[in-house]
């Protein structure tokens, strides 16, 4: 089965090592993918915490965001030392700070250069080396341009192409607004599938539930999730079932409790404040009675500090009275 059928995007502030851990505990086979590390970050940073992440998070791919081919070539083989399963190159971020870095969106007006960064991490590593990209940029709809950067990075060796199907506007939009405003175009990211049929194409942008993202799975050959995964994890659950045909690591929300409640008292003995942990938590109940005092008991300073690692319990007596009921199991709001 291809190991990118279903992935949760990389996203800054948001895919650090916690919210993968929980999402690991919602799916095995989803591929997970870091935040965007950039190579200065790793080779004058604090690399050992950069490149921090648990085994249980396996599939994980590290995400590099940089333009120097021997820079990136360095970072590379320290995320295959760590153990991680992949290596993308994000050619996909339009902020306007990753331009100042070379980087990001913009590389994909240098095909050359991002073949010649691609050929050398995979001269230094011998984990697959992936591009994570745009359709486009500006507002050029141009066909041939992307075209024509895969096929420039795929000679490179590069066999794995995530592509968000949106331009990208270098001016004039948030990293926010890019999200959103350039307008999807599915048919081209399945144009280069056509036109590529030895490459794995994955479909990145605007997917929000299963049954579209199941849908453009004739067309292409897997599918990445971002915000939707994070704003109502649950949705999760139904990865492992519905694209790889296996049970999910657990079955009802408080099972995943359970789960998160080891690692989260095993994190803060390791020094880690408990609102890293449960952040990426909050969500987890969403639509059911009671999400509402889940959300805003995990979020509360003050429970956080006093509550410590015992938080997750607390917050789970606040969902199952929402109303000063008494309390019911969490089976029984599923």
């Amino acid at each position: 089965m291809n190991p990118h059928r279903f992935c949760v995007a990389p996203m800054l502030d948001h895919t650090d090592r916690h919210c993968r851990y929980f999402h690991r505990q919602l799916s095995r086979r989803a591929r997970l993918y870091t935040e965007m590390v950039s190579t200065g970050a790793l080779l004058h940073g604090p690399r050992e915490r950069l490149l921090r992440f648990d085994p249980a998070e396996h599939p994980v791919a590290l995400q590099l965001g940089g333009s120097e081919p021997d820079e990136l070539a360095k970072a590379a083989r320290f995320g295959e030392r760590a153990g991680y399963d992949e290596i993308d190159l994000n050619c996909g971020c339009p902020s306007e700070r990753v331009q100042r870095g070379a980087f990001g969106a913009c590389l994909m007006a240098e095909p050359a250069l991002v073949a010649d960064c691609v050929r050398a991490m995979r001269d230094a590593v011998s984990i697959p080396v992936t591009v994570k990209h745009r359709i486009g940029l500006d507002r050029v709809d141009d066909y041939g341009f992307v075209r024509d950067f895969v096929g420039t990075v795929a000679r490179a060796g590069c066999e794995v192409f995530v592509v968000h199907a949106r331009n990208a506007w270098l001016k004039g939009l948030s990293p926010r607004e890019n999200r959103t405003v350039p307008p999807l175009r599915y048919e081209v990211v399945a144009r280069l599938k056509r036109d590529f049929p030895g490459l794995t194409i994955v479909l990145n942008g605007g997917l929000r539930d299963h049954a579209t993202a199941l849908a453009q799975l004739s067309r292409v050959d897997g599918v990445m999730i971002g915000r939707e995964a994070c704003d109502n994890p649950w949705m999760l659950v139904d990865v492992d079932a519905r694209y790889f045909g296996e049970p999910a690591p657990h079955a009802t929300r408080e099972a995943v409790v359970d789960a998160m409640r080891a690692y989260l008292e095993r994190e803060v003995a390791a020094g880690t404040p408990p609102r890293a942990v449960v952040r990426p938590m909050i969500g987890l109940f969403n639509g059911l009675p009671g999400a509402r005092n889940w959300r805003r008991a995990l979020s509360d300073p003050s429970l956080l500090a006093s509550a410590g690692p015992r938080v997750m319990d607390r917050a789970l007596q606040a969902l199952r009275a929402p109303s000063g009921a008494p309390p019911a199991r969490t089976e029984e709001l599923q």
